[in-house]
This record gives C-alpha cells, sequence and structure tokens, in this order.
C-alpha cells in the first residue's frame, strides 16, 4: 500500500478530484496548506502598505492506494495539476504498513 500525498495549486483541486474519480480512485483527503519553495512567495499591498507574503496558500491531496495503482495516480495527479509555471506543486509517496477501517476493523488491503 501507498500513501500519495500532492501538494497543488488550489484551482486545479476539482480537475484532479474529477480525473482521479474517472480512473476509479475512491477516496481521498483534502487540506488546506501553506508554503513555499523556489516560488518564495511575493508581496502584496493593503491599504497604502506594502508586505511580504512568504507562505503561499495550496492544496494537499492525500490518497492512499494499492501498489498496483500507484503509477495511475502519479500521471493523473501530474497531468491533470501541470500549468507549466513555478509553483504547480510536488508529490510525495509513502510506504504504509497498515491500514485499518474503524467501522468494521477491516485491515490492510481490504480497508482501502
Amino acid at each position: 500500500m501507498k500513501k500519495i500525498e500532492a501538494v497543488i495549486r488550489h484551482f486545479k483541486l476539482e480537475a484532479v478530484k474529477n480525473a482521479l474519480s474517472e480512473k476509479g480512485i475512491k477516496g481521498m483527503t483534502v487540506t488546506e496548506v501553506r508554503g513555499f519553495g523556489r516560488q518564495k512567495g511575493h508581496t502584496e499591498t493593503y491599504r497604502g502598505a506594502e508586505y511580504a507574503v512568504d507562505f503561499i496558500p495550496k492544496v494537499k491531496l492525500e490518497v492512499v492506494v494499492h501498489n498496483e495503482d500507484l503509477q495511475k495516480v502519479i500521471d493523473t495527479v501530474v497531468n491533470t495539476a501541470r500549468t507549466g509555471q513555478v509553483g504547480d506543486g510536488k508529490i510525495f509517496v509513502s510506504d504504509l504498513s497498515n491500514v485499518i477501517r474503524i467501522r468494521t476493523g477491516e485491515q490492510a488491503d481490504s480497508a482501502i
């Protein structure tokens, strides 16, 4: 089992969600996050005062999949979320040792 964490732009969330659903991915968790990488933030002006915005708002999408679905999910997220500009995001892949469905107690692959 693998856990995929994708940090993407806000406006790409709906398209990524729909593309994953079309590929048969059943569940995901979405969190609003802030951070920076090469994009490094920017400055804004509010009521005449200029201030730095160091952390850029993004969305973190988390999906747990069977090993055989890993590349399908990665390809779908990359192809759907890419704009070609700095700040498109990152994908992190982790191994999971176990997953437990709280309602039924099912574990491992049957709990996904």
